[in-house]
């Protein structure tokens, strides 16, 4: 369950840096979004994490192909890594969700040159939990 909130989180990132960076391209049809189970996935893809890290948000938009479904993979990824490196446990919730990608909506909107990973990184840091101890 835990999973698949996660990726619902994703989700909402993405969908709020996709509506800023698509701002600047031409508007293409929508897509259903096919994201894989998690960041870790055999999935091949033509970026590697040291790629994404590095990368604005138009530069990810442009290494995605400018695929929604593709950019959703590497927001996913940089989330993971986040939360990862930070210790967090992401919320169960919608709500934190919708909080964060407004977050990174206006963070995108605010500098398009922007690191994605660093305001995905704020709005897992801003929703994130340290996970519960353990006795």
């Amino acid at each position: 369950m835990r999973l698949a909130n996660k990726i619902a989180l994703c989700l909402t990132l993405a969908a709020a840096t996709l509506s800023v960076t698509a701002q600047q391209q031409p508007q293409q049809p929508k897509s259903p979004v096919t994201i894989t189970p998690s960041a870790d996935s055999t999935t091949p893809h033509n970026w590697t994490t040291e790629q994404i890290l590095t990368c604005t948000v138009s530069d990810c938009w442009q290494l995605a192909g400018k695929s929604e479904a593709t950019f959703f993979d590497i927001v996913q990824q940089l989330a993971e890594i986040s939360a990862q490196t930070r210790g967090l446990t992401l919320p169960d919730n919608a709500t934190a969700g919708q909080r964060a990608g407004e977050y990174i909506k206006a963070k995108a909107k605010a500098d398009h040159g922007q690191l994605l990973y660093a305001i995905v990184d704020a709005s897992i840091r801003k929703i994130g939990t340290p996970p519960a101890a353990t006795k």
